[in-house]
């Protein structure tokens, strides 16, 4: 009996293990990030600290947490030199992986996004332009599927006017202000923000445009002396801002009255100016170093598993690296509102991912609690706004660090808005959108 048993349990056993085998595996849910960015070309020392913060963020959620409720992040890169050519390659390279699992897609180019806006509304994958992008994409009802998220181009160029504005007592009548920029839908994108500001300031606005990718710029600052004004408000990228600096220095105006975008005030910027860049100051939405509890943490956890996306350490901490964390933090809660409304454990697709973008609300507790406060203002989107919060901090650069010096500040949004509703209804008139009703969106 023993004897004829013992081969029928072994047959058994054998079967049993072949059916095992035979049946589909089951892998824990994916969430797909399309990264359509940049490492390479004038601009990739900013697009290497950037994406190296934002790829870390997603390494640290699965390995910290296994995931979102268990969806683990996933990506692919796609580099694009910021060209916009190639920043639809890439898109129409990566949108099929995205099709059924869609993260928000970060571009972290203006001109990119203005190519893309139209594309991915029509595939439904939602970009998140964090800082940069269209501004009136800030209205829902005619742009579903663009998030200018954090602030925007416009209520930033009225947050730096207005800190100028407390400088010098309250009052801009007379004084004359430069709007030094980046000649690219960039740089022209705050444009209508600083005419509206002069016009209710009554200050002088000379415009200067600065030809890509800004390594000269000889005649600009000529006409900045010959000008002499009261401040330049600078709006530059990669190589463009060191050589401000730098012809600044040389023509002997004080960086002290220079006050940059946030894509001008970031390490890379300021450090290969050396002395030049002393004294000059820039906006920001998150601030720089390693004192950030959740920035401290990443390091421990992903580079201490040996899991780190940069080569080079000692940008952990850095202004871009921070955003760039920033950045993924935003699009992880925006994964995990999806998933209260669509089931945890499961991935979203770019329309339900829409949908958390549009219903985020990131509360200074909730900051706290992740580690990550001072990297982004608490925000708190809808249908109707698409932007969240429009604060922005002002930090100055000491010679070796930026420090902030002054708390959030707020444009003027009475001003500032209707200005890009305006440009928003006569998108959709252009186009033959007919604009969403946000009192019937949940």
């Amino acid at each position: 009996m023993i004897k004829k048993f013992k081969p029928a349990l072994a047959a058994a056993a054998v079967s049993l293990a072949l059916f095992a085998q035979a049946q589909p595996v089951f892998a824990a849910e994916e969430q797909f990030f399309p990264v359509i960015g940049y490492r390479v070309g004038p601009y990739g020392a900013n697009g290497q600290s950037f994406y190296g913060g934002f790829i870390d963020y997603l390494n640290y959620v699965n390995l910290k947490e296994k995931g979102v409720n268990g969806v683990m992040m996933t990506w692919e890169e796609c580099e694009t030199e910021y060209n916009n050519a190639k920043g639809v390659e890439c898109y129409e390279r990566l949108k099929g992986k995205a099709a059924k699992s869609a993260g928000p897609i970060h571009n972290m180019s203006t001109g990119i996004s203005y190519a893309l806006i139209d594309k991915s509304a029509q595939d439904k994958l939602p970009m998140a332009m964090m800082g940069y992008g269209r501004t009136d994409a800030v209205d829902g009802s005619v742009f579903p599927y663009a998030f200018p998220l954090v602030t925007t181009y416009q209520m930033q160029a009225s947050a730096i006017v207005k800190f100028i504005k407390d400088k010098e007592g309250g009052n801009l009548a007379g004084k004359k202000i430069v709007y030094l920029y980046h000649d690219s839908a960039y740089g022209k994108e705050a444009i209508i923000a600083m005419e509206a500001e002069a016009a209710l300031n009554k200050f002088t606005l000379v415009q200067i445009p600065v030809a890509h990718p800004g390594n000269e710029q000889g005649a600009q600052w000529l006409k900045i002396r010959q000008e002499k004004p009261d401040f330049v408000v600078f709006w530059g990228w990669g190589v463009m801002n060191q050589t401000a600096l730098k012809a600044a220095q040389k023509v002997g105006f004080p960086r002290e009255k220079m006050i940059g975008s946030w894509w001008t005030g970031s390490e890379e910027d300021v450090i290969p100016a050396g002395d030049a860049a002393k004294g000059y100051m820039a906006a920001t939405w998150n601030v720089a170093g390693k004192q950030v509890p959740l920035i401290a943490d990443i390091e421990k956890v992903v580079y201490g598993a040996g899991k780190g996306n940069l080569q080079d350490k000692a940008k952990i901490g850095t202004i871009l690296y921070n955003r760039g964390v920033s950045a993924a933090v935003l699009s992880v809660e925006a994964i995990r509102k999806g998933q209260e409304k669509y089931g945890k454990g499961k991935a979203l697709t770019g329309e339900q991912t829409r949908w958390a973008l549009e219903n985020l609300n990131i509360t200074e507790a909730r900051l706290k609690a992740i580690g990550a406060t001072d990297l982004l203002p608490e925000i708190k989107t809808s249908c109707d706004n698409h932007e969240g919060s429009g604060k922005v901090k002002i930090q100055q650069w000491d010679g070796a660090k930026w420090v902030p010096v002054s708390g959030w500040i707020e444009g003027n949004k009475g001003l500032i808005h209707p200005l890009f509703q305006a440009s928003a209804k006569q998108y959709a008139k252009e186009k033959g959108i007919t604009p969403r009703d946000c009192s019937k969106e949940k």
